[in-house]
């Protein structure tokens, strides 16, 4: 028998971009009703946007981003689905759970549909290993264990900041991909959850995204994209980089794996390539400089990691393109706009007994 309350029903806001109405919501009406809704209204404020029928939202747009930011409104993106992270700085509660506006519920190998939130809550609610390889992958999903050999002094885990969850149907790929695989669709179901390694950087997806809003939320900034911008489709990834660099400082882990969506329409390649085309030639040099990143001692909180983090963006990638120095500004920006909306936030400090 179902829950009467379904679970953080009043600590978890569902974060939606969007330039278009959300008829998909009635696709996920059985899991997402009883949550509140964040719609972040991506293009022309002047626009209509339909919800649904009896869903609790909030729905913001460019005025609204405006008039809430005043002139730090310029480090949300325009006509990009970035501008979600707006979302996550006006929530309350203190779990996310981000989704497009184009995935839709996906169904296991017995045909059930899958309920993508109820799975992100418990990846996010159990703990991660980032220290030590759990070669049953995660050793908190039901039916799993700790395999012989692992240290009985790592077993307990470090908290979960990121659960970030997969795709049936269109992969996530970038537009060369599109381009050479354009009929290729992900079919295969893994029922497996695993955490991200310490010192590991991912490609991290917003689409199917859950996350401590309290541990990790101000690292969670999605660059500057889209209008205005000489780059595109990099906004994700950009954040997981900050995210996973903060995350193996502060002692925190990452998970991936379970719940899958189904991805329902590829987005034209020809245009991805456009808005990739500086992202694919920068990432050779960016990615190192995320591998090779560390952070000192006095930077305790994710904010002050977050502002550490930016100014070697300014100082090793300035160097790439003027864009870097803008984008490390606007990563300063963006912390001054998060602490002036929550001026009681004191987010994650190193657990104790973590390792350094």
């Amino acid at each position: 028998m179902a829950s009467s309350s379904p679970p953080l029903k009043d600590e978890l806001d569902i974060v939606i971009p969007t330039i278009r109405n959300l008829d998909f919501l009635e696709m996920w009406r059985p899991f997402f009703q009883p949550y509140h809704l964040i719609i972040v209204q991506d293009g022309d404020p002047s626009r209509t946007i339909k919800v649904p029928d009896g869903f609790d939202y909030d729905l913001y747009n460019r005025n609204d981003i405006n008039k809430m930011l005043g002139p730090r409104a310029s480090c949300i993106s325009f006509k990009d689905s970035a501008c979600r992270c707006f979302g996550y700085m006006v929530s309350k509660k203190k779990y996310i759970y981000t989704i497009d506006d184009d995935c839709f519920v996906a169904k296991d190998p017995s045909g059930k549909d899958i309920n993508a939130l109820e799975q992100h809550i418990k990846n996010i609610l159990s703990p991660s290993t980032p220290y030590f390889f759990n070669t049953l992958y995660d050793p908190f999903q039901e039916g799993n264990d700790f395999v012989r050999g692992y240290p009985f002094s790592l077993r307990e885990g470090v908290p979960t900041a990121v659960s970030h969850g997969l795709w049936l149907n269109i992969p996530d790929y970038d537009a060369p991909t599109q381009l050479v695989k354009p009929l290729e669709r992900n079919t295969r179901y893994v029922n497996t959850v695993m955490t991200i390694p310490k010192g590991t950087l991912f490609p991290m997806c917003g689409m199917n995204l859950a996350f401590d809003r309290d541990l990790i939320g101000p690292a969670m900034y999605f660059g500057l994209m889209g209008e205005g911008q000489p780059i595109g489709r990099y906004d994700d990834m950009w954040a997981g980089w900050c995210t996973k660099v903060i995350c193996d400082h502060l002692g925190l882990g990452i998970k991936t794996g379970l719940p899958y969506i189904w991805h329902s329409k590829a987005s034209n390649p020809f245009v991805n390539l456009k808005k990739e085309y500086n992202g694919i030639y920068w990432q050779e040099e960016i990615i190192p400089f995320f591998q090779s990143a560390t952070l000192s001692k006095d930077s305790t909180t994710v904010q002050k990691c977050y502002v550490e983090l930016s100014k070697q963006v300014k100082e090793k990638l300035g160097k790439i393109d003027p864009y870097f120095t803008k984008l490390a500004d606007a990563m300063v920006t963006w912390i001054e706009a998060w602490d002036e909306l929550n001026p009681a936030t004191d987010t994650a400090k190193l657990p104790n007994g973590s390792a350094k």
